[in-house]
């Protein structure tokens, strides 16, 4: 695999960066990334994804644009309300950078399908607004042995984290939020840019993962507050009882 003339001029902020160079490019065009919700967060990380040259994306959403949705998706415009998002985001993708390939999944992603869904790619980008799917997403992830990038965003706070395997997604929230009821930004509201600073984020952590630069950051919870505009870390510990991948899951 190589990098035509087009691609060194299209990424050519990026080859002169000594820590990604040619080689971290063409890392980042042979990587398959599987972004699951093309809704606020992928709406961030989507064109970012794009942008930076990841070779094959699959875009994984069942929902269809509305209008509420405006406020923080700008993937979408009104005379596209009620058309499907992940058609519309790989059209994006597609008008932006024709060196991809992308994939439309309009299914919602369940146990029973995630693993069929997500097998085969290098990384899972998980944008999703609500636990029950984050934990089946990430339960897969574990199954899988996939790294995945969680990002969520809710009123004023955006969560991000790289998780590799141990600890997981569910060690950090535990068994609870499984059931499909659970509170979603509909219901809490959220502040339309934090979803594009949450995108860009874990596209920003996905594309580290990907290269194999700076400090490895799996397992470090990342939370932004978006009313006192800091940023703060906090070490996930693994959960020996976790059912997903705990010593004693299998």
């Amino acid at each position: 695999m190589a990098l035509s003339d087009e691609e060194l001029d299209r990424y050519a902020r990026h080859i002169v960066l000594p820590q990604i160079g040619g080689a971290g490019q063409l890392r980042l065009k042979s990587a398959r990334v599987a972004v699951v919700g093309a809704g606020g967060i992928g709406a961030g990380a989507i064109p970012a994804l794009t942008g930076v040259g990841v070779g094959y994306l699959t875009i994984i959403d069942d929902d269809r644009v509305e209008l509420s949705n405006l406020q923080r998706q700008p993937l979408y415009a009104a005379n596209q309300i009620g058309e499907r998002k992940a058609d519309l985001a790989a059209r994006f993708v597609g008008k932006r950078n024709t060196h991809i390939e992308c994939r439309v999944v309009a299914d919602r992603i369940e146990a029973d399908n995630a693993d069929a869904i997500l097998s085969g790619h290098d990384l899972i980008l998980d944008g999703t607004d609500n636990f029950a799917t984050r934990l089946v997403v990430s339960d897969a992830a574990v199954r899988l042995g996939i790294p995945l990038v969680s990002a969520a965003a809710q009123q004023f706070q955006g969560q991000v984290a790289l998780f590799r395997g141990r600890p997981c997604y569910r060690c950090f929230v535990g068994d609870a939020f499984d059931a499909d009821d659970c509170d979603t930004c509909a219901e809490l509201g959220v502040l339309g840019a934090l979803t594009g600073t949450a995108g860009n984020f874990a596209a920003l952590l996905a594309i580290r993962a990907i290269v194999g630069i700076g400090p490895d950051a799996a397992g470090t919870l990342h939370l932004f507050d978006g009313l006192n505009l800091n940023w703060r870390q906090i070490r996930i510990a693994a959960d020996p009882a976790c059912r997903s991948c705990g010593a004693t899951s299998s």
